[in-house]
């Protein structure tokens, strides 16, 4: 009987009662007397009727697994894709641990390639901003613009257009610069680093000089033969190991770490 109490008699009690004193009105009497026979042998559906009419339908609640998570896109070369090494050794890999250990919800997404360039980066870029629009873009490229004696007047060009295109899409911009060795001669290193600093400083983009710094500061503790390039590289003596790949994170995760935060 509590659809009874609770759909029939609380809205029409006055006039429920009302009928004993005046029993002329029929109608309402037998109105009544029909709600309640109704509620007695069919509550489910006049307690089903008091809900879709007299209950606002409940909003909806957002799912934490599909709020979007912001997104940082790496725009690198071979450093960057895990070459010669297994899926998830990579410090890219690593960055993404990082930020879930450190309850950052960012999504990482690597968009590097092998043996890519500042002009390969260029080409791509536009349509990677427009797919994923990502709040920060790391550019790890420059290196094989070096290796290979291209000019570094249109290395830094093609830095700079992409960080225009980083502005323009409202993301944040981390540059990591490169060095070559030393037969390369002291000018042309010279030139390249101070390409990097210079588009940092004229799009103000954060920059991490020299992307192998961490591993640099954690190879010179090292007693011999720890410390020797043998120990860290692959045989090509370019390619960091898997081992290698955590003190690339470190000298990175500062600067990134920062701009997250900002």
């Amino acid at each position: 009987m509590h659809c009874l109490s609770t759909f029939a008699l609380n809205p029409l009690k006055t006039c429920f009662f009302k009928r004993r004193a005046y029993p002329k009105r029929s109608l309402f009497w037998g109105w009544a007397l029909a709600i309640e026979i109704l509620c007695v042998f069919s509550p489910q559906l006049i307690c089903s009727a008091q809900t879709n009419s007299n209950e606002y339908p409940a909003a909806p609640q957002a799912n934490p697994t599909q709020v979007q998570s912001k997104k940082i896109l790496v725009l690198g070369d071979s450093l960057s894709a895990e070459y010669g090494l297994l899926k998830g050794q990579g410090w890219v890999a690593l960055l993404e641990e990082r930020l879930n250990a450190e309850h950052f919800k960012w999504k990482v997404l690597n968009s590097s390639i092998s043996g890519d360039t500042t002009s390969g980066g260029l080409a791509r870029l536009p349509a990677l901003l427009a797919t994923h629009r990502p709040q920060v873009v790391v550019i790890e490229l420059g290196a094989n613009d070096a290796l290979r004696g291209l000019d570094l007047k249109m290395t830094q060009s093609n830095l700079q257009s992409m960080a225009r295109l980083c502005h323009e899409a409202r993301a944040k911009l981390l540059l990591l610069g490169m060095q070559v060795p030393p037969n390369y001669g002291r000018q042309y290193n010279e030139e390249l680093k101070s390409s990097f600093a210079l588009v940092a400083k004229q799009h103000q983009a954060q920059l991490v000089p020299f992307f192998f710094q961490g591993l640099v500061d954690h190879v010179s503790k090292l007693p011999e033969p720890q410390s020797q390039t043998d120990a860290w590289f692959q045989t090509d003596r370019i390619h960091p190991l898997a081992k290698a790949h955590p003190y690339l994170l470190q000298g990175v995760w500062p600067t990134l770490k920062k701009i997250l935060k900002d």
